[in-house]
C-alpha cells in the first residue's frame, strides 16, 4: 500500500510539474468587486449593476482582451465583453493620455462598468465570479486569471413614490457615459465609492421634446424650474442646506468646488440604512428642516440650479449613508409611472420629439427603474 501511495504521490507531483511547464505561476491582476450588486427591475427584467475592479500587480504592462461575468455557482456564463463592448465600459484610474485604453501599466487600477440581464424564468445567481483575459507587453499569448467573486446581495427592493409629479419628464441616465453618474468615484473619506450607480437626472420637457421656452440661457425659461420636488416616501430628514445662491442666466454659472457640487439639496432617511437625496435645489425653497417627519408625496423644496450643474434638473439618487458623496448609491425602483418614449441619442434632446414606444411595449410601469432616457410622465 505504501508503494501504491507513493507512486501515486509520484504521478500527482509529475502532473503538477507537467502544468508548471505548460503555464507557469506569473503576476496578474487582483480581481474585486466593493459593492455586492442587488436585483433592480427594468424593462420588464431582472439587471445586477456592479463594478468589476481590475489592478494589474505584475511589473509588466497587461493589456485586456476580454471579461466573463459568470454565475459561480452553476458556471454559466451571463455575460462577456471584449473589443469596442470592453471599452466603452472600461476606465482607468490616473490613464495617461492618448495610451491605449485597455492597458494598464504596473500597479494601475482599471473598472469595469457591468449591468447583467438576467434570463428570464431562471433562478438569480446567489454568487458571481469572473474570468479576465490578458496579454502581456510583448507577447500576444493569451493568459487568464478567475477572480472577483461576489454574493448577490439579498437586499428587500426599495419601492419609492415619485421625486416630482406629472411630466413629460426625462430620467436622464446611462452606463456608458465616461463622466456620468454611474462613473464617477469619489474618495472623499478614505475609500473609492460611487453614491450616483443609479442616479436619475430629471429633465422637464413640452409635447415637441423642448427644455425651455424664449431665450434659453435664461434660468427661469426652463420648463422644469421651480417644480416641486416631494418625498418618495414616509421618512425623517436628515440634512437640509438652502443658501447657494443661484445665477440669472446659465451661462453665468461658473465652476463648481467638490464641496458646492449638492448646491442646495434635502436628505431623507428612508430607514434600513438608506438615504434619498435631492440636489440642486432652487434658493430659499426649502420647504422642511432637520429632524422633521415628512410622508410621501409631501412637497419638499423646488427645483432649482444650484451646484455642479449645467442647466435646472433634479438630481436624485439613494445611497447606503448619510453623505452626498461619502456613500455607495444603492438600487431603487418607483412605484408607477407612464412611458411616453425615449431618446436613443440624447443629444437630440431638446431638439427634436421623443421616439415614440413601440406598439408591443407595456406603456404602465409598475414596481421598476425607468431604462436609460426614458420620456415618462406620473400620476399627480
Amino acid at each position: 500500500m505504501r508503494a501504491i501511495a507513493f507512486a501515486a504521490l509520484l504521478s500527482f507531483a509529475g502532473f503538477l510539474h507537467a502544468a508548471d511547464r505548460a503555464a507557469p505561476l506569473r503576476q496578474s491582476f487582483d480581481l474585486q468587486v466593493p459593492a455586492a450588486p442587488a436585483p433592480v427591475h427594468m424593462d420588464g427584467a431582472s439587471v445586477l449593476v456592479y463594478e468589476l475592479h481590475a489592478t494589474n500587480f505584475s511589473n509588466e504592462p497587461l493589456r485586456l482582451l476580454g471579461v466573463e461575468a459568470r454565475d459561480a455557482g452553476r458556471g454559466q456564463a451571463l455575460a462577456s465583453y471584449e473589443g469596442e463592448a470592453l471599452t466603452r465600459r472600461f476606465d482607468r484610474i490616473a490613464a495617461v493620455k492618448d495610451s491605449d485604453a485597455l492597458t494598464l501599466a504596473p500597479g494601475q487600477r482599471g473598472v469595469l462598468y457591468l449591468e447583467l440581464t438576467l434570463p428570464a424564468n431562471v433562478p438569480a445567481p446567489q454568487r458571481l465570479d469572473h474570468r479576465l483575459r490578458y496579454s502581456v507587453a510583448g507577447n500576444d499569448t493569451p493568459q487568464s486569471v478567475d477572480g472577483g467573486e461576489v454574493a448577490v446581495a439579498a437586499a428587500p427592493r426599495l419601492i419609492l413614490g415619485a421625486p416630482v409629479r406629472g411630466g413629460p419628464w426625462i430620467a436622464i441616465h446611462h452606463p456608458d457615459w465616461a463622466r456620468g453618474h454611474r462613473r464617477v468615484l469619489y474618495t472623499v473619506d478614505g475609500k473609492a465609492r460611487i453614491p450616483g450607480r443609479h442616479a436619475i437626472d430629471w429633465v422637464k420637457l413640452d409635447a415637441q421634446g423642448r427644455t425651455s421656452q424664449g431665450d434659453k440661457d435664461l434660468v427661469a425659461n426652463t420648463y422644469g424650474y421651480g417644480a416641486e420636488v416631494v418625498a418618495v416616501a414616509d421618512a425623517t430628514v436628515v440634512a437640509v442646506r438652502d443658501d447657494v445662491a443661484e445665477t440669472v442666466r446659465i451661462s453665468e454659472h461658473g465652476k463648481q468646488t467638490l464641496g458646492e457640487a449638492t448646491g442646495n439639496y434635502v436628505a431623507l432617511d428612508l430607514g434600513d440604512g438608506r438615504y434619498a437625496f435631492y440636489e440642486h435645489l432652487k434658493t430659499g425653497s426649502a420647504r422642511v428642516r432637520t429632524g422633521q417627519r415628512v410622508r410621501r408625496g409631501e412637497v419638499l423644496a423646488a427645483l432649482g440650479f444650484t451646484g455642479d450643474s449645467t442647466g435646472p434638473h433634479l438630481h436624485f439618487h439613494v445611497s447606503d449613508r448619510n453623505s452626498p458623496l461619502g456613500a455607495e448609491g444603492v438600487a431603487f425602483e418607483l412605484q408607477g409611472f407612464r412611458v411616453l418614449g425615449r431618446y436613443p441619442d440624447l443629444s437630440q434632446l431638446g431638439k427634436t420629439p421623443w421616439t415614440p414606444p413601440q406598439a408591443s411595449e407595456r406603456l404602465t410601469r409598475e414596481r421598476e427603474r425607468p431604462a436609460p432616457n426614458t420620456v415618462l410622465e406620473f400620476e399627480d
